[in-house]
């Protein structure tokens, strides 16, 4: 299924269907995806729950296989995407410092997922809020994947991953007035790199790289995922947006 123009309704229908896509993304890394010993959970922070963010962990087990069962070597199958940004360790570092996230359980946060919605792009500082939040993620050590599927705005012209990444003197790759959506992968251990790949509407959405080892990942099925929460919305609302990619 397509990507439609969600910015043809109401930011309500949104929240409604990113919560269901988060869902659904929840359910297929725990029971298809992630291998032994790896769970996603919704992300919980000092003020409750955030809706759109999922965190993976890895059990606490001495017993863990460093190389995970199942997971993708990134030397044997490199992740399928157009562009690919390496960042120096000097400039990695001057974003965030690295803190280790161990939880009280003893299990370890080792990746975040996000989908972005409208209310971290509606003004300055709501999208400054959410690029120090994935700096801070990827400081402490935490692979990253976004997915945003709402057209670039006035905070963020080249799509947020690359408001959030650009350098200075050496920006990156960004979204077009063509492919208007970005999906980002960010591999926070070893040698830091960014997998980006952008999305035109009606065109469907490619798997993603997440990663859980400095060398292993694996694809988020955002395609498949996102049509299954897409079929659980009112059929009005269905009937609209499909009409948006006509």
């Amino acid at each position: 299924m397509p990507v439609h123009d969600w910015t043809s309704v109401v930011a309500g229908n949104f929240h409604d269907f990113h919560e269901s896509w988060i869902s659904e993304l929840r359910k297929a890394l725990n029971t298809k995806v992630l291998p032994k010993g790896y769970y996603a959970m919704t992300d919980q922070v000092a003020d409750g729950y955030i809706p759109d963010a999922l965190m993976l962990e890895r059990r606490s087990d001495s017993g863990l296989e460093s190389e995970p069962r199942g997971a993708l070597a990134v030397a044997e199958a490199p992740p399928q995407v157009r562009f690919v940004t390496e960042f120096d360790a000097q400039r990695y570092a001057a974003r965030a410092d690295r803190i280790a996230i161990v939880h009280a359980n003893g299990d370890r946060a080792v990746a975040f997922l996000e989908i972005v919605s409208p209310g971290n792009k509606q003004s300055e500082f709501a999208a400054e809020k959410f690029r120090r939040k994935i700096l801070d993620v990827c400081g402490r050590g935490c692979h990253v994947v976004i997915a945003d599927i709402l057209p670039p705005g006035p905070h963020d012209p080249r799509g947020i991953h690359a408001f959030c990444w650009d350098g200075e003197d050496e920006p990156i790759e960004g979204v077009t007035a063509a492919e208007p959506f970005g999906l980002s992968a960010f591999r926070a251990e070893g040698h830091p790199q960014l997998y980006f790949e952008r999305v035109g509407l009606g065109q469907p959405l490619p798997d993603m790289p997440l990663f859980l080892t400095e060398d292993h990942y694996v694809n988020v099925p955002l395609e498949a995922t996102y049509n299954e929460a897409f079929s659980g919305m009112a059929e009005e609302w269905r009937t609209f947006l499909s009409r948006t990619i006509c």
